[in-house]
Formats: C-alpha cells, structure tokens, sequence
C-alpha cells in the first residue's frame, strides 16, 4: 500500500513539474540577432558600420601590426638569444618572455601610440576630420618610428626593388617598402646584440671545458658545471637591468 502511494505521489509530481515547465517555456523570451542590409538615408548609420568594419579590419591585422611595425622584434629575438647563451633550456618560459617582450614594447611605443590618437583616431570620432585624413595621421607616426630605426641600406634595397629611384623625402617611399626594410634591420640589430650576449658566456664555457679536461673529467657535460657559473654572472651584474635598459635606450622614438 505504501508503495503504491509513493508511486502515486511521484506520479503527479512529474505531471506537476512538466505543467509548470511548459508555461516557464511560454514565459521565456529568447534574444535572437539579425544580420542584414538595410537601405538608410542617415549617414550617421553608415558612419557607424564603416567604424565597425575598420575596427574589426584592425583587429585582424594586429599580430602583424605587433609583429611588423614596432620594437617587438628586436625584444623577443634578443632575450631568445640570452636564453639559449646562458643554456637554461625553457627557463625563464615562453610565456614570460614573450609577456616581458609585450610589455616592453607597449613602453617604447607608447609615445608613438599617443600621438597615433591624439591626432588620428581622436578626431575621427568626433567628426573632425574623415577617415583618409584620419588614416593618414595615425600612419604618419608609425612612420616616423620604422624610418628612425631603419638603416638605410635596407631601404634602399627595398626601394630599388619597388622601381623607386633615388627618393627625394620620406613621403615618396611607401609604406610597403618601408615594413620589409624596418624588419630586416631590426633583425640584424638583434642578431648584433645576441652576439655581444654570446660572448662572456662563451668565455665561461670554454673555461669549464679546460678546467675539466686538465682533470680528467671528460665524460662530465661542462653544461652541468657552466651553468651555475652563468647565473651567479648574469645575477652579480644585474642582467636583466642591463638588459631591458640597453634595449630601450636603442630604440628611437618620437612619431
């Protein structure tokens, strides 16, 4: 009897707990999106989708921007470079050199940035000037950084290439031709600096190795004994001070 008064109870609780679901159903309004072209006589509509579609243009490209136009290069190639002299393998890790490497560059390029807003992104949204003009200004800043830290040698390789012949000022050189030849010569900065970083760690390796050759210990890896000795070095000088300031102090900034 008992059960079947708790199958019976059990029973009008599910049929009480559908009713009362169907007409949660019924109450709950699901927002849905609608995406579409629609014909507008307001230009302030137009304004907007045109601002939606260059912001999401600018996100695409922000790796590359990241990559091509600012001091992130130099940064990250050197402080691999100082990994792989000191021989720590993974440590500091990737994701705190390429944090450091971030940061660093969000230091160096924010005067570029600034001005980039001030005189470009700033008044196009409060309807001062259109987007050519707008463009035109935060473009001009970047270029100043790349051209300022560009050799010339590299621009003039890259504009050889372009069919540009001998240039009479910074604004008959594209930016197409300025990117390529920024990069190659950030690359050869950093490759320098990652040579000069070689050099006392090197020393120190070729120490160990006499040291344990003259004792006989030539099964030892000399890894296992440098290695301390490259971190005493680098922590008694002060590194990653010497480092970062060096690095800063080689870029020239100013948009």
């Amino acid at each position: 009897m008992k059960s079947r008064n708790r199958k019976t109870f059990l029973l009008f609780l599910a049929i009480m707990g559908l009713i009362f679901w169907e007409k949660a159903s019924f109450a709950i309004q699901i927002p849905t999106l609608n995406i579409g072209i629609q014909n507008t006589d307001d230009p302030q509509k137009i304004a907007t989708a045109i601002e939606i579609i260059l912001l999401l243009t600018v996100l695409s490209l922000a790796p590359s921007i990241l990559l091509m136009m600012t001091s992130f290069t130099r940064i990250i190639i050197v402080f691999g470079f100082l990994r792989q002299a000191i021989g720590s393998q993974q440590m500091p890790p990737n994701q705190v050199l390429i944090g450091l490497s971030l940061f660093l560059t969000f230091f160096i390029m924010q005067p570029v940035w600034s001005k980039a807003n001030q005189k470009g992104i700033q008044p196009y949204l409060n309807d001062e000037i259109n987007y050519k003009v707008a463009w035109k200004n935060v473009e001009t800043p970047f270029r100043n950084f790349m051209f300022k830290n560009t050799r010339e040698d590299d621009l003039a390789l890259f504009a050889h290439f372009a069919s540009i012949e001998n240039p009479k000022d910074k604004d008959e050189i594209p930016t197409y031709v300025l990117i390529p030849s920024f990069m190659i010569s950030e690359l050869k900065t950093a490759f320098e600096i990652g040579f000069i970083l070689y050099i006392p760690f090197l020393i120190i390796d070729m120490v160990v190795s006499s040291v344990l050759l003259s004792m006989g210990m030539m099964m030892l890896p000399p890894v296992l004994i440098s290695l301390p000795f490259k971190l005493l070095l680098f922590v008694l000088v002060d590194g990653w001070h010497l480092l970062t300031g060096s690095l800063v102090q080689s870029f020239v900034t100013g948009g």
